[in-house]
């Protein structure tokens, strides 16, 4: 898990516009290795999101699945069965949930740079107690799997 907190209280709105106008901010901005931080607190936050996909599927052109007769044929053994298999609908559904035991996956990448001597070894706080982004991605292929914001800390 990935959290971007806006430097400015209210910088969320302009952190989603750089991400959705910059090819590969989100892959630009993930730490190489591990950052210390001082004071760190994120709050605890749950969220489920679900929508009935089918539609979306088949504006994008994937027919076949939904009509009888479809490209289901070989997920059945019996061909006179397979002719009558087809997708009604797809639902999908997210769930996350952060918690104690779960805010030790969390990664911090921490940009500001400090210019002076007394304030470079004194480590950066990372206090989440204004809206931020996160995202759940898989580190290998980079895919983000899970995205969201939460714009109120102080109600979870």
């Amino acid at each position: 898990m990935y959290i971007y907190l806006p430097n400015d209280k209210e910088g969320l709105s302009a952190l989603l516009e750089k991400i959705g106008s910059t090819p590969g901010f989100i892959d630009n901005h993930i730490p190489h290795h591990r950052v210390s931080v001082g004071a760190f607190g994120i709050p605890k936050f749950k969220f489920s999101f679900e929508f009935e996909a089918s539609d979306v599927l088949k504006d994008m052109g994937l027919t076949s699945p939904f009509t009888r007769g479809g490209s289901l044929t070989e997920m059945v053994d019996f061909p006179t069965m397979a002719e009558n298999l087809y997708i009604s609908s797809i639902l999908h559904k997210a769930f996350i949930e952060v918690d104690e035991e779960g805010t030790e996956a969390a990664t911090v990448s921490f940009a500001d740079l400090l210019t002076c001597s007394a304030c470079q070894s004194r480590k950066p706080d990372f206090i989440a107690d204004h809206p931020f982004l996160f995202t759940v991605r898989e580190d290998k292929s980079g895919v983000v799997v899970f995205m969201g914001q939460v714009l109120d800390p102080s109600k979870h």
